[in-house]
């Protein structure tokens, strides 16, 4: 028998990630019945999905119950669940950033002011959490999932699960190197956005002698003939190899998009690392195409919600999607054991990492709870250089964004390797707090102030 479940989802105005969600739900029989309650800021986007997800479901017949609603607070009423998926100030406001400090010498940015606004949306839904549904879970979904659910566990009692997408780059792995990935056993401990292939077996046998043949023998054709047809496309990239070269392990997902400064100091060396015709996800050629792709879809979306006549199903189609929160939902509903790629506290699970910092490791996952698997410790190389450091820069983003302390700041903009002086980093941090729209972010950071030029 299905047992019915609320879901209240926070920032539901993105189309295709509430969609997929809907889409899951209505292909699991064992939350056929539940409700789903979307939560947005925009009306107009939030009438879309709730359109397209009523329709959905009554097409499936999974008996599915939605409500739409701006007010956060009646959303979370009575949740069993909670996802946040919210990005609070969006697209093309970290444009109008990466054009600030573009005219004080920085390329794609290189320097900013912390996740602030992020950082407050997260702690604001938690807190209301622990006021509306203390029992309930909350999936983090958004970014920065690494620096959210730390200071979620720190700050306040709600049980969290923060989730990405990276670890599927070992899918990108076996596609080039021709493998079933049916057939392959692998696991990927480290931080969020920063993970490492510490197995790979193919059929039970070490899989990276098949990797480095591949580039002994196959990977300078690939690099000079792949063409990425989409933005993310990195995983089997120069810059990634290279990485893999230096360190032992190969990165997996978004890990190869950052590695060290060297790989992104101009377009055309990104071009070198990360191929054409993009120099991977972070570039302004790359950011552009991301963001029309998702205007598209949501104008695609919206012209289906408008046409009655269209059958959803076959717009959306009716393959479950590869995301993670509906089949945990279940699990922890439902006792269907699985394992997942998850960022939990560490206590324990990965090696050298305090145990109150949330580390990216697998976990057992059912109607007891969420239990992290021990992890393969990452060699000493990799902690030191990469793990290490990436937990400090974490632990400096909390301890400014909970002090309000400018120069913290300051310094964060200094240690960019794109600042060439002390007067180009007080002059393109005065400018970014002083933006339109910064004026909370401002009014935090108020101090101590340095004035000493």
């Amino acid at each position: 028998m299905p047992t019915p479940v609320r879901i209240s989802v926070i920032g539901a105005g993105s189309a295709t990630f509430s969609l997929g969600l809907v889409k899951d739900l209505c292909l699991t029989e064992n939350l056929h019945g539940s409700e789903v309650s979307f939560m947005d800021i925009n009306p107009e986007r939030l009438e879309v999905v709730y359109t397209l997800a009523k329709r959905y479901s009554d097409e499936l017949g999974a008996g599915l119950r939605f409500e739409k609603t701006t007010d956060r607070c009646a959303s979370l009423r009575d949740a069993d669940f909670v996802i946040n998926t919210a990005y609070a100030k969006g697209h093309y406001h970290a444009r109008r950033l990466r054009e600030l400090t573009a005219k004080h010498g920085y390329y794609y940015g290189g320097v900013g002011v912390g996740s602030y606004y992020d950082l407050t949306l997260m702690l604001d839904v938690a807190r209301d959490m622990e006021r509306i549904c203390p029992n309930a879970w909350l999936i983090q979904s958004g970014n920065p999932v690494f620096d959210g659910c730390t200071l979620l566990t720190r700050e306040t009692s709600i049980k969290v699960i923060g989730l990405c997408h990276g670890h599927y780059g070992y899918l990108d792995i076996c596609k080039v190197l021709g493998l079933d990935p049916a057939r392959v056993t692998w696991e990927a401990p480290g931080l969020n956005h920063c993970i490492w292939l510490t197995h790979f077996l193919y059929d039970g046998k070490d899989a990276y002698p098949l990797l480095d043949e591949w580039i002994e023998t196959k990977a300078e054709e690939y690099w000079r003939t792949h063409v990425a047809t989409r933005t993310h496309d990195i995983q089997m990239s120069k810059g990634a190899i290279h990485q893999y070269r230096m360190y032992g392990l190969m990165p997996i997902g978004d890990t190869c998009r950052s590695g060290g400064w060297w790989y992104h100091t101009d377009f055309q060396t990104k071009k070198r690392w990360f191929g054409e015709p993009w120099g991977g996800p972070d570039t302004e050629p790359a950011r552009a195409v991301y963001v029309e792709n998702l205007e598209k879809r949501l104008a695609e979306m919206a012209r289906v919600a408008a046409d009655p006549s269209i059958r959803v199903t076959e717009a959306l189609g009716t393959t479950r999607t590869r995301e993670q929160q509906v089949p945990i939902i279940d699990a922890l509903t439902n006792n269907v054991e699985g394992r997942f790629q998850v960022n939990v506290p560490n206590r324990g699970a990965l090696a050298g990492v305090p145990d109150d910092v949330v580390v990216e490791v697998q976990a057992i996952i059912n109607a007891a709870g969420v239990f992290p698997l021990r992890a393969t410790p990452l060699p000493r190389k990799i902690m030191l250089e990469q793990i290490l450091p990436k937990w400090l820069q974490m632990e400096r983003n909390l301890e400014a964004f909970k002090t309000g302390d400018r120069t913290m700041l300051l310094w964060n903009v200094l240690e960019s390797h794109q600042t060439r002086s002390y007067d180009q980093a007080v002059a393109v941090l005065e400018d970014l707090l002083a933006m339109e729209g910064h004026e909370e972010l401002a009014a935090h950071f108020s101090g101590p102030r340095i004035d000493i030029s």
